[in-house]
């Protein structure tokens, strides 16, 4: 049963919502007083802190202060009146998990008390597994916090143990090679091979002698028999990154492999059975290639049998600063030089830029600015990053067309939020409903694009 603790100076509203809360079921002190409502929380462990923004002696802002002082893991929510919603935006920034405006219904009130409830066990349970994650071996070179993240994880420890195929899909960059290499390690195969490669690095004319092996004088230069990739992975996992690329013709004989387990060399006769686990991986879209005939449907399905998108850097912000973190001391140890940290001006800046190359884009650059840096602190001068303000990116020379249109549609985006945000008078939760999306989406993108400052001087 949770224990909420109750803040307000009004006798009345005090006892009214310590009595609904009762009845709701939690267990609930009450305190008539920032200075009281510290005390208890120095004493009992709360789940929830329900506290008014305007009181004498010590303000809901202080108490929100105090309360995270104690505990960041205890969620507070803020009641106030109208016309003091500024203060409610800062209680936000400040921590709290949500805000009420007085007077409220108390169905509602309870309503969000028991969303906010969820969400700290929520937090707590993925706390628990991103630690178990992370001390997994199979995970040691994947560094992140964030939700999808840890989802992610959990979807690869229930599939590595199968044989399923696996089609990790993602834009360039974003680490697939390594979510393959946890799955094969994770797997029952982990003691066979795991062979991985590239179909876009290969001509076509080369990659079905690479994947399949030829027998002696099968063409001009064959002077002896090959392996293919396939045989010698036998008994272990086959990573087949960009599988957008192959040729279609070869697909068929892929499809073959995956349906029959066998294949022939080119220029052979004689049937190879082989026992292969595949995981394959794309930065494309394969329906858009199947709608364009250049992607066999029946391959697709028997690839896609336990699809995993792993999101763009730019969806997961909070990893940033713990990636950037991790590059530093693995760069510092690679070129013998003092381990290095960020700058608060230099995380800021990684954390407003979009990141078009994603993880392998934050890695490249932090290795340079390790190179770059002198000191112990990586400053903005290091980053190969330039912001014009603090609200928009600076496209750097030369950018590609994938980096200019994330460019066009974070603008867009910010433009839009802001817009609606005037039109509902700040009202996130109506911004979240007229733009049909949740509002913790919400809420990381007003963070990302640093909105807030743009419109509270119209509220």
């Amino acid at each position: 049963m949770p224990n909420i603790l109750v803040v307000d100076d009004k006798d009345s509203m005090r006892n009214m919502l310590h009595q609904t809360l009762i009845e709701e079921g939690y267990r609930v002190d009450s305190a008539s007083d920032g200075d009281k409502a510290l005390e208890l929380v120095r004493n009992k462990s709360y789940d929830l802190v329900l506290t008014d923004l305007k009181m004498p002696n010590l303000t809901g802002l202080e108490v929100l202060n105090g309360v995270k002082e104690v505990d960041q893991d205890t969620a507070v929510i803020v009641m106030t009146a109208f016309g003091t919603i500024e203060d409610a935006v800062a209680a936000m920034k400040g921590g709290a998990i949500d805000f009420i405006t007085k007077p409220f219904d108390t169905d509602h009130l309870c309503v969000m008390i028991s969303r906010a409830l969820e969400n700290r066990r929520m937090m707590a349970e993925n706390s628990l597994l991103r630690e178990e994650l992370m001390a997994d071996p199979a995970f040691d070179s994947i560094v992140g916090k964030n939700e999808k993240m840890v989802e992610i994880g959990r979807l690869i420890r229930k599939v590595a143990v199968s044989d399923a195929s696996v089609l990790l899909q993602g834009e360039s960059g974003t680490g697939k090679e390594l979510y393959a290499r946890a799955i094969h390690r994770l797997s029952l195969r982990k003691d066979g091979p795991y062979i991985a490669i590239n179909c876009a690095a290969i001509p076509d004319t080369l990659l079905e002698n690479e994947l399949f092996g030829s027998e002696k004088g099968a063409f001009t230069g064959a002077h002896a028999r090959k392996m293919g990739k396939f045989e010698i992975a036998s008994g272990g996992t086959i990573f087949l990154d960009e599988i957008g690329d192959m040729d279609v013709q070869l697909q068929a004989k892929l499809l073959r492999v995956l349906q029959q387990k066998n294949f022939e060399r080119l220029g052979g006769t004689k049937t190879v059975d082989v026992d292969v686990r595949v995981i394959a991986a794309s930065n494309m879209d394969l329906n858009q290639l199947i709608s364009e005939k250049k992607f066999r449907e029946d391959l697709f399905y028997r690839l896609s049998v336990f699809p995993i998108t792993i999101p763009p850097l730019r969806e997961r912000n909070d990893d940033i600063a713990e990636l950037a973190d991790y590059f530093l001391k693995m760069y510092s140890a690679e070129l013998n030089k003092a381990t290095k940290s960020l700058s608060r001006e230099a995380t800021a800046v990684l954390e407003k830029y979009h990141w078009p190359g994603n993880v392998r884009e934050l890695e490249n650059t932090i290795e340079r600015a390790v190179i770059l840096a002198e000191g112990k602190k990586v400053t903005p001068d290091h980053l190969a990053i330039r912001l014009q303000r603090t609200d928009e990116i600076q496209l750097r020379e030369g950018a590609g067309l994938k980096e200019i249109g994330a460019h066009a549609q974070m603008k867009a985006e910010r433009a839009t939020i802001i817009r609606v945000l005037r039109q509902v008078r700040g009202n996130k939760r109506k911004c979240a409903k007229v733009l049909r999306i949740d509002y913790t989406t919400l809420f990381d993108k007003i963070k990302k694009y640093s909105i807030n400052k743009d419109i509270d001087d119209e509220l």
